[in-house]
């Protein structure tokens, strides 16, 4: 199955990977309607803070966390002045908790000493913070800013992979190429709908094609279960059934664990 899918798309022009990329956009768009940036945050400086701490651990985790955070640092200088044991006890659960309080100590200093303790809304300064890289930046700008980034997670790399939009394992050189097939205001929300559809249907050991409304432009179709039973279980996330209904599979045929079941951080 997965060899015939792909000799279909042998040969395909780069107009043609275009077209396909934009028509698998908007069918994207249809699909996870509820697409969203999962941390949460109310300030620029939220945003950034929780997206370094969701490195190597899930958002719902950093979304447990981040509310005792938020109530103690409000400002660059609440950062920059913490006592490291106390922030250092908050983080445990993140994972990785003395290097990320380094991270939010030295972001807040950075802060105080360059920008006036206030994020700045540009990639080349952001990019120069103590915590933040390109992603963590794309991330900021896109829905602190709404300045339009593309964020290439361990997701957005596999499925911009498996649907040969790409061919190519650098987050930055995947970003540039998808930027060019993809208009510019789509970015932000692009990212969020494929990191949604890697966390929900396209799973990276097994996913669920017979269960997945790209199976018709997808040259990965067949990596995982083609019929619909068996893809079905496994989907996962709230809307499951929604995702099967809309794949054009039976939403009985989704357990009501696979509803409850944890996604994939």
């Amino acid at each position: 199955m997965l060899a015939r899918s792909m000799k279909r798309f042998a040969g395909e022009t780069p107009i043609g990977v275009k077209r396909r990329a934009r028509k698998m956009a908007r069918v994207l768009a249809d699909t996870h309607p509820d697409a969203h940036c999962e941390l949460d945050f109310s300030t620029p400086l939220e945003l950034a803070v929780a997206t370094i701490l969701s490195a190597q651990t899930t958002d719902v985790r950093v979304n447990q966390v981040t509310p005792r955070l938020f109530r103690k640092y409000q400002s660059a200088a609440d950062y920059a002045s913490a006592d490291r044991a106390e922030m250092e006890e908050i983080l445990r659960p993140t994972g990785f908790f003395r290097a990320k309080t380094n991270s939010l100590i030295n972001l807040g200093q950075t802060l105080l000493a360059t920008h006036d303790g206030r994020l700045p809304g540009k990639l080349d300064e952001l990019v120069k913070l103590p915590g933040i890289g390109r992603k963590t930046a794309n991330v900021i700008l896109g829905n602190a800013f709404d300045v339009p980034g593309i964020t290439v997670d361990t997701h957005f790399r596999r499925l911009t992979n498996r649907f040969g939009w790409v061919h190519e394992e650098d987050p930055v050189k995947i970003e540039f190429l998808v930027a060019d097939l993809i208009e510019k205001r789509d970015w932000t929300m692009l990212s969020h709908r494929v990191i949604f559809h890697g966390r929900r249907v396209c799973h990276a050991r097994k996913p669920a094609c017979g269960a997945c409304t790209l199976a018709a432009s997808c040259p990965s179709y067949g990596t995982g279960p083609t019929e619909a039973a068996p893809a079905a279980k496994l989907l996962k996330g709230p809307r499951a059934r929604d995702l099967a209904a809309a794949a054009g599979v039976d939403p009985e045929l989704v357990p009501a664990a696979a509803v409850l079941a944890p996604e994939e951080p």
